[in-house]
């Protein structure tokens, strides 16, 4: 494309010079015959000839301003048509979970460390420990195409059907080599469930107070890329279901995950209706330098801190979030790649760190009457079930939540 100056047509614009040029020798004769000031051409010739410019770009705004309200009044429409919400009886708590969360495809998921059972493993732990029915668990609905429109365009959710594409996202090159019908079936069917639970898990903290989807968390997909392990949005689309659905219009996230949440950063860039506060280690995945310009509260924590430091930050940063910001929701990334060991977090803090940090998140939300919905995310060491677990069940001893069960 050629940037510059545009060639303009010397019908209407020359006319005009030329009528002007002609009158002002005759006006210019006469003023000085009165002793008139000089006439302002450049004035006169702006009120003759309309800025073309100003006009296009009025023009543009104008045809932008409508595409956009299309555009939300689709969205509208799709999420309104939506079966992702549903009624849950109260024999029901608002733990949400599916067999189908689990990721098995010929060992292949082995390549990636990213434990792909952790998620029946969470709740197979919290069933044998006697914290949770089995039968009080909450199963949701796969997200269909068109409740994933909602957020992302068609043509990325087009590039999902090749192969390579989901191969990138998920990290395991050799996905690419299976027919993109077998990695529907074993690699997005799964997380598109886990989607399902996301923005279900809204709708019930808003109705219990609290709720946790043993899954979800993609934040490193936005609309238009994912990455990371992150093939939906699952954050941004929770987020904009809770707008139309249950009438907010204030959402808070927190981001303590070690890695940047940059999907739903990039994806409420320009929303003043969300506040991210996101604590993270700078010096790993994704480095997205543009994502970070939209945190509105920003914790960094540098590779090897410690449960004691990690700890008072988080303290700092909730009484800073709790000054600014007042949210009517909650959307809690609980990863636990922060863990001592895990390969790719790289901080140090320990299965009790990761049980006080829940219990603080959920006293902030909990205290304010928030309602605070809670997404187990990244965690790259087989134990991250069993801390997971732990969590939960000292979130139910503290009576921060409440599984059925007395938690002992």
């Amino acid at each position: 494309m050629v940037r510059g100056n545009r060639i303009r047509s010397p019908s209407h614009t020359d006319s005009i010079n030329r009528v002007i040029n002609t009158e002002s020798l005759q006006i210019s004769h006469f003023r000085l015959l009165h002793n008139s000031p000089p006439l302002n051409y450049q004035s006169l010739y702006r009120c003759v000839l309309p800025n073309s410019t100003s006009r296009a770009r009025a023009m543009s705004s104008a045809s932008s301003s409508s595409s956009a309200t299309e555009a939300e009044t689709l969205r509208r429409s799709r999420i309104l048509k939506s079966k992702l919400y549903f009624d849950v009886p109260l024999s029901k708590v608002p733990v949400i979970y599916s067999a189908s969360y689990d990721i098995a495809f010929l060992g292949i998921e082995k390549l990636h460390p990213f434990d792909s059972s952790k998620w029946g493993r969470v709740c197979r732990f919290l069933i044998s420990d006697g914290a949770l029915g089995k039968y009080c668990i909450v199963e949701p609905l796969e997200a269909s195409n068109e409740d994933l429109l909602v957020v992302h365009s068609e043509s990325y959710l087009k590039s999902l059907k090749n192969s390579a594409n989901v191969a990138c996202i998920v990290e395991v090159p050799p996905v690419a080599l299976f027919p993109n019908c077998l990695v529907q079936q074993k690699v997005l069917y799964p997380f598109r469930n886990q989607v399902g639970g996301t923005i279900l898990g809204a709708k019930l903290a808003k109705e219990r107070g609290w709720a946790v989807n043993v899954g979800g968390g993609f934040h490193h997909c936005s609309g238009e890329k994912g990455g990371g392990f992150c093939a939906y949005a699952d954050i941004s689309l929770c987020i904009h279901y809770a707008f139309v659905r249950l009438n907010i219009s204030r959402v808070m996230i927190i981001d303590l995950d070690a890695h940047q949440g940059n999907g739903h950063e990039l994806d409420f860039a320009d929303d003043r209706r969300v506040y991210t506060l996101d604590m993270y280690n700078p010096g790993i995945y994704p480095f997205d330098y543009e994502a970070r310009r939209y945190i509105d509260q920003k914790v960094e924590v540098m590779s090897g801190t410690a449960t004691d430091e990690y700890l008072k930050k988080l303290d700092e940063a909730l009484k800073v979030a709790a000054s600014r910001f007042d949210p009517e929701l909650v959307v809690y990334n609980a990863g636990t790649d922060i863990l001592d060991g895990d390969p790719l977090g790289r901080l140090k803090i320990s299965p009790d760190g990761i049980a006080n940090r829940d219990e603080k998140v959920f006293r902030f939300a909990r205290e304010r009457n928030i309602p605070i919905v809670m997404l187990t995310s990244g965690g790259y060491m087989k134990s991250s079930a069993r801390v997971i677990a732990d969590s939960m069940i000292n979130l139910s001893k503290k009576c921060l939540i409440d599984m059925g069960k007395n938690a002992t």
